[in-house]
């Protein structure tokens, strides 16, 4: 694989905090954010605003929770976690739209976009 195609494939398979939410804002019902971390509640704290959270090691048995009609966009914690990337071969392996969330949760968070508690 060349460069361009390594990051042609990059940008096409990734979006930024900043372009999710401007995405989101423009087609709200277009997405949804699933949180991929494999991390009880005490360690992970928050999650971003309105994502579900469905662990990595979960994920390939409750895949019915997630629709088919829209994209799914995961993310874990930070750009050296590979979780979310993990979940989007689970994901296109089963037909899904699959983007992975740029930085993680560390991207979002430094942005200062909305984020809530986890439960």
């Amino acid at each position: 694989m060349s460069k361009m195609d390594y990051f042609k494939a990059k940008v096409e398979a990734t979006i930024s905090p900043m372009d999710f939410t401007h995405a989101s804002k423009a087609e709200p019902d277009k997405f949804l954010l699933v949180d991929v971390r494999n991390a009880p509640p005490h360690i992970m704290k928050q999650k971003i605003a309105g994502a579900k959270h469905l662990p990595l090691a979960q994920l390939a048995e409750k895949l019915d929770e997630l629709p088919k009609d829209k994209t799914i966009v995961v993310y874990c914690w930070e750009t050296w976690c590979n979780m979310a990337a993990k979940a989007a071969i689970i994901l296109l392996e089963k037909d899904y739209d699959v983007l992975e969330l740029a930085g993680g949760i560390a991207a979002w968070t430094t942005m200062g976009f909305p984020v809530e508690s986890v439960e």
